[in-house]
């Protein structure tokens, strides 16, 4: 009974998400989406604290060790999952905070020059094979998941190209484009624009299932490398020991904003997919991925310096 009216009060003061990253960017872009949503639902103000540094791993321990009383949320991405492989963390990734829910997913472009000899994925793991540590590749940093994305393709495909780590997406994007390097796994917003735009040829999604704006762009693990799936995803989440109660109230008011058709259209428009349901799935999610980017890490040797 108390739980119900803690939840019924529940919030009494102003909300902060916090992004593990610069303000401008993809999650910066969904969390403001969702603080001005929640803001209307929620009737409290809902502000976006940006933390950026160390991999994001500083912003998501400034969330999960803040108090469990619903204030303080995360919104993470696949960084999330990747770092426990990467850096000396000083939380449990597993058990140190509560799932809320998944938000959205979207893929990775495999996308390359026009000039490279590659008219499908094929042909370009064809191609890697017969020039061995010749194709060049960019991504948006060490570690991240546009890096780690690719390194799993190589992996799965069993080929070695030369990684070439940018500060960011876009010089990788403008160097891809140019001509400097030849593939980029790209966010989806900015790879099928410049597919479209004829600067770059798209070759796969990294996701499981082909998305629906572009039917025809095959996926990777129907392209040569079964079983590959990797998204680029959000998920909202707080510290441990967050009342049930309000994880429901959270969940459901966050579920119903990313149904809706403007936040829908508004997400689609940045490459991806509202996806919603229960704080369990994104708990599992989490937990399978950090066992993938894990050996996907020991696989490739990666190691951030």
């Amino acid at each position: 009974m108390m739980g119900h009216a803690r939840a019924q009060a529940y919030p009494v003061k102003p909300l902060r998400i916090i992004v593990a990253t610069v303000a401008g960017g993809g999650s910066d872009f969904i969390a403001r989406l969702l603080a001005q949503k929640l803001t209307e639902a929620l009737g409290q103000q809902v502000i976006v604290e940006n933390r950026a540094g160390a991999g994001s791993t500083l912003g998501i321990e400034a969330g999960i060790r803040a108090a469990p009383d619903g204030y303080t949320l995360n919104l993470i991405t696949p960084s999330y999952s990747i770092n426990p492989s990467l850096y000396p963390l000083k939380f449990d990734p597993v058990n140190d905070y509560t799932p809320v829910i998944p938000v959205a997913r979207g893929p990775l472009v495999a996308s390359v020059h026009p000039s490279l000899p590659a008219r499908n994925l094929r042909e370009l793991i064809a191609l890697a094979k017969a020039r061995p540590g010749q194709i060049v590749y960019g991504s948006a940093g060490q570690g991240t998941i546009v890096h780690l994305a690719n390194a799993l393709f190589l992996h799965g495909a069993g080929i070695s190209m030369v990684h070439v780590p940018y500060k960011g997406g876009a010089p990788a994007m403008t160097d891809l484009i140019a001509g400097q390097i030849s593939l980029v796994f790209a966010t989806a917003q900015v790879g099928l624009a410049q597919a479209k735009a004829g600067r770059i040829r798209a070759l796969a999604v990294t996701t499981r299932e082909r998305i629906a704006a572009e039917p025809n762009i095959p996926t990777i693990a129907e392209s040569g490398v079964p079983g590959y799936d990797v998204s680029n995803w959000h998920g909202l989440i707080g510290p441990r020991g967050l009342p049930r109660p309000v994880v429901e109230r959270l969940n459901g008011e966050v579920g119903k904003i990313i149904r809706g058709k403007d936040m829908e259209e508004r997400l689609r428009g940045d490459g991806v997919s509202p996806t919603g349901g229960t704080p369990e799935a994104l708990f599992e999610q989490i937990r399978r991925e950090i066992g993938m980017w894990r050996d996907a890490v020991k696989a490739a040797d990666i190691k951030i310096q």
